[in-house]
C-alpha cells in the first residue's frame, strides 16, 4: 500500500538522478570548469537551491556522480555478460571480453570520469575523496574481468594479465580523449585476445 511520503520520495529520487546525469554530461562535454552546481542545475532542469538540497557542495555533487558512474557501469557489464553467456566461446569470446572492456574507456562515463581524476591530481581535499573510490572501482573492475573471461584469479599469472588487460584498456581509453582511434583500437584488441587468449588457456 502506498503512503503519503512515497510520492515526494519518488520526486526526490528522480531529481537527484537527472542531476548526477547531467554532471556526467556536462564534465565529458565542457569538462571541470564548466561543471558547476549551477550549470548542472540548469541543465537538469531544476533550481540551484534544490541542487544543493542535494549536494551542499561541488565536491558532494562531483562524488556522488562518480559513484552514479560506477553503478551504471557495474549494470552495463552484467548485460555484457549476459549477452555472452553461452553464445561464444573461444577466443572469440576472449576478443568480446576484451574488446567490451576497452569500449567501456571510451564511453561519455570514462571522459567525465578523467575530468574528476585530472583535477583531482592538483587538489588534495578532492584527491583524498577520490583515490579510495578509484581503488574500490578498481577491484570491482578487476573481478568482473575475471568472471567474464572464466580464469582463476589466485593464479598469479591470471591475476596480472587480467590487470594488464584493463591497462590496455585504459591507455586505449586515453588514446581516443583527443583523435578518433577506432581503426588502431581495433587491430590491438584482436592482437591482444589472441595473445591473452593462448596465454590463459595453453592447453
Amino acid at each position: 500500500m502506498a503512503t503519503p511520503h512515497e510520492p515526494k520520495q519518488d520526486r526526490s529520487r528522480a531529481t537527484r538522478q537527472r542531476l548526477l546525469a547531467a554532471t556526467i554530461d556536462c564534465l565529458a562535454e565542457t569538462g571541470w570548469a564548466a561543471a558547476t552546481v549551477a550549470v548542472v542545475a540548469e541543465r537538469a532542469g531544476v533550481s540551484r537551491g534544490a541542487a544543493q538540497h542535494h549536494f551542499p557542495t561541488r565536491e558532494d555533487l562531483i562524488t556522488a556522480a562518480l559513484e552514479y558512474m560506477f553503478d551504471t557501469r557495474n549494470d552495463q557489464a552484467k548485460h555484457e555478460a549476459a549477452a555472452l553467456s553461452g553464445l561464444v566461446e573461444g577466443v572469440a569470446r576472449t576478443e568480446a571480453v576484451v574488446a567490451g572492456l576497452v569500449e567501456s574507456y571510451t564511453s561519455v562515463l570514462f571522459k567525465a570520469a578523467l575530468q574528476v581524476w585530472t583535477h583531482a591530481a592538483a587538489d588534495p581535499a578532492l584527491r583524498e575523496r577520490i583515490v579510495p573510490l578509484e581503488a574500490k572501482f578498481g577491484r570491482a573492475s578487476h573481478r568482473r574481468a575475471v568472471e567474464a573471461l572464466g580464469v582463476d584469479d589466485r593464479d598469479p599469472v591470471a591475476h596480472h594479465l587480467v590487470q594488464a588487460t584493463l591497462d590496455l584498456a585504459r591507455g586505449l581509453g586515453l588514446a581516443d580523449v583527443l583523435t578518433d582511434d577506432s581503426t588502431r583500437r581495433k587491430q590491438i584488441v584482436t592482437q591482444w585476445s589472441a595473445t591473452l587468449h593462448t596465454a590463459l588457456h595453453p592447453d
